[in-house]
C-alpha cells in the first residue's frame, strides 16, 4: 500500500507545498471521526500538491468555543508567533473549524491564519476558499448554518431530556451520598449499577436512582433525625460524622455545606428535579429560578420520609427569621469584606452564617442580596431577574389580548400548555415578548424566536423598552412570510421589509377580530 506522501508525489508533479492539517471530532457523528477526516484531507493534498508535515488534533472536543480546543489554540499561537513551518492549513469542512455561535469568531481565526501568510483550505466543501465574493458568501452561510445546527440540536436535546425527567429517568450528575445510579433497559429491567464515571452505552438504556448501601441510607436518615429531632446544626452533624470516620460519596470529610445539601435536595424524597442550572451551548452557567425547573415528583424510591424533609425545610426557613433583613445583609457584607467575593458555596461553608437558601428566600435571589451589599459578580446575572419579570408579564399580556378580542365579540380558545390562541375558530396566534438588549455602546437589539413546532398563523412580538418594563411597540409576523426564519434580530429601525409589520398598538389587530353579522354587513 502506498503512503500518503507517495500518493502526493504520484498525482502531483513539482515541489510540494508544506501544509498542516487540523482535525476535530466531538461525539456527534462517526462520519466526522478524525481518521475519516484525515483520509479526505490526504486525498485533497495529493490532488493539490500539498505535503502534510504536521497534524493538530482535537478529539472529543465541541466546536462551540475555542476554550478546551488545545490543538486549535496551538495552531493559532504557532501562526501568531511565526513558529508555523507550513504555508497552508487543511480542514475537512467549515463545521470542523468550528460551530461558533458567532460566525465572526470563526472568520476571525481564519483571518489570523491569512494575515500570517497561511491559507485555509476546506477539503470536503464544494467551493474554493480563494477569497472571491462567492466564496465569502458561501463561507458566511456555512458558518451560520454550523452555529444554527448546534442551537437546534441543543433545543432538541433539552426537550428530550425534559421528557425523560418527567418519565422518571435521571439526567446527568452524580447520584449523591446514600443513592446509586442504576442502568435499566427500554422495558425498565435492571441491568447493572453504574459506578462513578461510568455512563450508559446503548441509546435505549436509561438511568434511574435507587437507594444505596443500607449503611449509607441509614446515615442519611440519621442525619435528618439529628437535624429535625435533636435540633443539631449542620456543623454539629458534620462533626459527629467526621468523628465516626465516615466520609462523603467523594471520600471527603463532611462539612456544613455537604450536610446542608442533603437536607435540601429533593432527590432524597424521590423527586426528580432538572434544569436548576443551565449551561447551554457552552455559555455562562446560570442558576435558574424555581419556575424554570423541570420536575417529576415521586420518580424514585425515597429514602427520607416526606414529613422529615418538610420539617427540615421549615427549620431552615424558621432559622432565618431570627435575623432581620438588615442583620442578614450585615453578615453578608462582613463575609464579602473578609473573602473579597461571594457565592452560594462560600456562604454555606461559613460557621454561624445563614444558608444561601435563606438569602434566596428572604431577598428573592442571591443576585439581589449581592446587589444590596455592593457586590457585583464577575458574571452578570441581572438578566435572570429581567427574564423572571418578563415571564410574569406574559400571561398578563395574553389575558389582556384575549379580553379585548372577546369584548369585540370574537372567540378565543387558549391552549393551557402552549398559550397558543385560536381566534374565531379561523387562525392561530402566538404571543412572544422580546426583551431589549443594550450593548456597551448603547445600541438596542431585540431577538424574536418563532415556534416552528406550533407553527402559528400569526406571531405577535411585543418589543420592550430598554428598561424591559414598558412596551415599546408590536410586530405582527405572518407565518407564511417567515416560515423559514427560526428567529429575527431587530434593531430600532429595520427597513420597510420588516417595519411594515410594526404597530404602535394592537388596536388594528383587535379590530380585525371583530365579528359582524352578515345582515348588518349587507
Amino acid at each position: 500500500m502506498q503512503s500518503a506522501k507517495e500518493e502526493q508525489n504520484k498525482d502531483h508533479e513539482g515541489p510540494l507545498i508544506r501544509a498542516a492539517q487540523y482535525v476535530r471530532m466531538s461525539t456527534e457523528h462517526q462520519k466526522y471521526s478524525t481518521e475519516n477526516q484525515a483520509e479526505i484531507i490526504a486525498q485533497y493534498a495529493a490532488r493539490r500538491g500539498f505535503e502534510i508535515v504536521k497534524t493538530y488534533e482535537d478529539s472529543g472536543k465541541s466546536g462551540l468555543k475555542l476554550e478546551g480546543r488545545l490543538a486549535l489554540q496551538q495552531l493559532i499561537e504557532d501562526v501568531r508567533c511565526g513558529a508555523a513551518d507550513f504555508e497552508a492549513v487543511l480542514v475537512y469542512d467549515v463545521s470542523r473549524w468550528g460551530r461558533f455561535q458567532d460566525a465572526d469568531e470563526s472568520a476571525y481565526y481564519e483571518f489570523i491564519c491569512r494575515e500570517g501568510g497561511i491559507t485555509v483550505h476546506y477539503c470536503a466543501e464544494q467551493f474554493e476558499n480563494d477569497g472571491s465574493l462567492s466564496a465569502t458568501i458561501i463561507k458566511s452561510m456555512k458558518r451560520a448554518m454550523a452555529g444554527e445546527y448546534s442551537r437546534e440540536l441543543s433545543a432538541k436535546v433539552f426537550t428530550g431530556q425534559c421528557r425523560l425527567i418527567r418519565l422518571g429517568y435521571r439526567q446527568g450528575g452524580p447520584a449523591g451520598f446514600g443513592l446509586r445510579r442504576v442502568l435499566v433497559d427500554e422495558h425498565g429491567r435492571v441491568k447493572a449499577e453504574l459506578a462513578r464515571g461510568e455512563h450508559k452505552s446503548l441509546q435505549t438504556d436509561r438511568v434511574i436512582l435507587q437507594p444505596g448501601p443500607p449503611e449509607e441510607v441509614e446515615t442519611v436518615r440519621r442525619l435528618y433525625r439529628m437535624f429535625v429531632v435533636q435540633q443539631r446544626s449542620e456543623s454539629e452533624i458534620a462533626d459527629v460524622l467526621n468523628a465516626e470516620g465516615l466520609r462523603t460519596d467523594l471520600g471527603r470529610e463532611w462539612t456544613r455545606g455537604t450536610v446542608h445539601q442533603i437536607l435540601t435536595n429533593e432527590k432524597y424524597i424521590g423527586n426528580n428535579v432538572y434544569n436548576r442550572i443551565s449551561y447551554k451551548l457552552k455559555a455562562k452557567r446560570v442558576a435558574n429560578p424555581p419556575d424554570m425547573w423541570v420536575r417529576q415528583d415521586g420518580a424514585f424510591e425515597p429514602i427520607v420520609e416526606q414529613d422529615f424533609f418538610d420539617a427540615a425545610q421549615r427549620i431552615i426557613q424558621e432559622r432565618s427569621r431570627r435575623f432581620t433583613d438588615q442583620e442578614l445583609l450585615d453578615r453578608l457584607s462582613q463575609l464579602f469584606a473578609d473573602k473579597g467575593w461571594l457565592s452560594g458555596v462560600v456562604i454555606d461553608e461559613l460557621e454561624d452564617m445563614p444558608s444561601s437558601s435563606t438569602f434566596r428566600h428572604r431577598f428573592g435571589s442571591l443576585t439581589r442580596a449581592y446587589e444590596l451589599v455592593g457586590y457585583t459578580p464577575t458574571r452578570d446575572y441581572s438578566y435572570i431577574e429581567i427574564n423572571r419579570a418578563l415571564r410574569a408579564m406574559h400571561p398578563e399580556i395574553v389575558a389582556s389580548v384575549v379580553g379585548d378580542i372577546e369584548a369585540q365579540g370574537g372567540t378565543v380558545e387558549r391552549n393551557p400548555v402552549s398559550d397558543l390562541l385560536r381566534i374565531n375558530e379561523e387562525f392561530t396566534v402566538a404571543l412572544v415578548i422580546a426583551r431589549c438588549h443594550v450593548s456597551p455602546a448603547g445600541g438596542m437589539r431585540w431577538q424574536v424566536r418563532f415556534d416552528s413546532g406550533l407553527r402559528p398563523d400569526l406571531t405577535i412580538a411585543v418589543r420592550m423598552e430598554d428598561d424591559n418594563r414598558t412596551v415599546r411597540d408590536y410586530y405582527l409576523f405572518p407565518w407564511l412570510d417567515l416560515n423559514r426564519t427560526p428567529k429575527l434580530r431587530l434593531a430600532p429601525d429595520n427597513g420597510i421589509l420588516l417595519d411594515a409589520f410594526r404597530y404602535d398598538s394592537l388596536d388594528a389587530f383587535i379590530e380585525l377580530t371583530r365579528r359582524t353579522s352578515l345582515r348588518k354587513a349587507a
